[in-house]
C-alpha cells in the first residue's frame, strides 16, 4: 500500500521535481559534490536544475554561472576548429600529419615483439576519428607507458620557466610508439591534442587565439578559455572523488591533481593548450557552442559553419574494423564515433534512452553534452567528479529528460 502511494506521488511530480530528486540522491550518496543540468529544445529553455556544492571547503553552492573544467568536452570544440579550416581549403583530412608536424614522418608501432617502423602514414582524418594509434597514459602497455612519461614531464614543468608547449608536447608524442598502424583500429587517446598543434601550424595562431577569434568571440562565450583569471576564480568548481571506506561508507575527497598536464587551479594561461582536455566553461557558454551546431552552424544572423559542414562533423561513423575496437567501450553500445564525438546509430542497442543521430561527448570530470538534431534538443550536465565520464548519474538524468520531452 505504501509502495503504491509512493509510486503515485512520484508519477504526480513534474520533471523538475524528478530531476531534483535524482540529483539530491546522488549528492546524499556521495556520488557527486554538486551537479547542474540545462535542457533546451526548439530555441526555448525547458529546464534548469542544480543541487549540491561547487566548493565544499568555502561553502559555495553550485550555480548557473559555475565554471567547470571541461576536459574531453574540449574535443568537439577542437573538431569545430578543424571544420572551419576545412571550409577555407586550408586543412585536408586526407593529408599526412607530417606535412605540418615533421616529427610524425618516422613513427613506430608497438606489438608483442617490440617496436618497428610504421608502414602507414598518419593522416589528419585519423586524428579526427581517433584511429591514429596515439594513446593516453597507462601503466600496462608500451605506448601508454611512453605517453605517461611525456605527460609526467609536462606536469613537472608546469610551474617552471620552461613549460611544455602545445607543439612540443605533440612532437614528444611522435616519439612514442603507436598502439597500431594508423587507420587500422580505434583507441581513445591524444589525437585531439596533436590536432590542436596542426591547427596552430595551419592557422599561424595559438590554439586559444584561433578558438577565441573564430568561436568564442562571435558566439559571445565570455567564460570559456584555457584558464580562469583571478576575478573569476571564485566561480571555478573544485574537483572531488568518491572514496569508499572499509566499512562500505562513502565520502567525497577533494582532488587537486594536475591531470594530463592541465592545471587543476586553471590560474594562469598555459603554454600547453590541450585540444583534447584544456578548456573551462559554464553550461550557458557551452550551450552557445552546441546550439550553433544544432542550428546548422548559425548563431543568430552569423554563420560560423556551413550547414553541410555541420552535417559532416556530426554524423561520423567508423569502418567495421575500427568499430570493433570502439565497441569495447562499455556504455556506448549502439554508438559509433567520428570528428571527436560519439554518434548514435542504433538506439535499440543503447544502455540508456537514445535517439538515432544524436551526438556529443563528455569529460573526465563528468561534464556532458548531447545534441539531438532531429528533435532540436540539447542536454548539458555540469559536475566535477574524478574519473566520471558518462557515469550512472548522467544516464539517469538523460533518461528522465528524454522520457519527458521526447517520449
Amino acid at each position: 500500500m505504501n509502495d503504491k502511494k509512493s509510486e503515485t506521488r512520484y508519477c504526480d511530480m513534474d520533471i523538475k521535481e524528478k530531476i531534483s530528486k535524482v540529483m539530491k540522491q546522488a549528492v546524499d550518496h556521495c556520488e557527486v559534490m554538486g551537479v547542474n543540468l540545462l535542457v533546451e529544445k526548439g530555441g526555448e529553455e525547458l529546464l534548469y536544475c542544480e543541487e549540491g556544492m561547487a566548493d565544499r571547503e568555502n561553502r559555495r553552492l553550485i550555480s548557473r554561472d559555475t565554471i567547470f573544467r571541461l576536459y574531453s568536452q574540449t574535443k568537439p570544440v577542437t573538431a569545430a576548429c578543424a571544420m572551419i579550416l576545412m571550409e577555407r581549403g586550408l586543412l585536408d583530412p586526407g593529408e599526412f600529419v607530417s606535412e605540418y608536424l615533421p616529427s610524425y614522418s618516422e613513427l613506430k608501432t608497438a606489438d608483442v615483439h617490440g617496436t618497428s617502423p610504421a608502414k602507414q602514414p598518419l593522416r589528419i582524418i585519423d586524428l579526427l576519428n581517433m584511429t591514429s594509434g596515439l594513446v593516453y597514459p597507462d601503466d600496462c602497455t608500451e605506448p601508454g607507458k611512453a605517453a605517461d612519461k611525456v605527460f609526467a614531464e609536462a606536469c613537472d614543468r608546469l610551474d617552471t620557466d620552461r613549460p611544455m608547449t602545445t607543439r612540443e608536447l605533440a612532437d614528444r608524442l611522435a616519439r612514442c610508439p603507436l598502439a597500431f598502424e594508423p587507420g587500422t583500429g580505434w583507441r581513445y587517446g591524444t589525437s585531439a591534442d596533436v590536432l590542436g598543434a596542426v591547427i596552430e601550424v595551419i592557422s599561424g595562431k595559438k590554439l586559444s587565439e584561433f578558438m577565441q577569434d573564430e568561436l568564442f568571440a562571435p558566439l559571445e562565450m565570455k567564460d570559456t578559455a584555457f584558464w580562469v583569471p583571478a576575478e573569476k576564480q571564485g566561480r571555478l568548481a573544485k574537483a572531488y572523488e568518491t572514496v569508499t571506506a572499509e566499512d562500505g561508507s562513502k565520502s567525497m575527497q577533494l582532488y587537486t591533481g594536475n591531470n594530463l598536464a592541465v592545471r587543476n587551479d586553471m590560474a594562469k594561461p598555459p603554454a600547453y593548450e590541450a585540444g583534447g582536455a584544456g578548456l573551462a566553461s559554464t553550461l550557458d557558454d557551452y550551450m552557445k557552442f552546441v546550439r550553433m551546431l544544432r542550428n546548422g552552424g548559425r548563431a543568430g544572423k552569423r554563420e560560423i559553419l556551413k550547414p553541410e559542414t555541420v552535417r559532416y562533423m556530426c554524423s561520423g561513423q567508423l569502418l567495421p574494423v575500427r568499430q570493433q575496437d570502439f565497441d569495447q567501450w562499455i556504455g556506448l553500445d549502439g554508438f559509433s564515433y567520428g570528428n571527436l564525438m560519439r554518434v548514435c546509430k542504433n538506439p535499440s542497442q543503447a544502455v540508456m534512452f537514445a535517439r538515432e543521430g544524436e551526438y556529443g561527448w563528455d569529460g573526465w570530470l563528468g561534464m556532458y553534452f548531447a545534441n539531438f538534431p532531429k528533435e532540436d534538443m540539447t542536454i548539458l550536465m555540469g559536475t566535477q567528479k574524478k574519473d566520471a565520464g558518462t557515469f550512472p548519474l548522467t544516464r539517469k538524468l538523460r533518461n528522465v529528460v528524454i522520457s519527458e520531452y521526447l517520449g
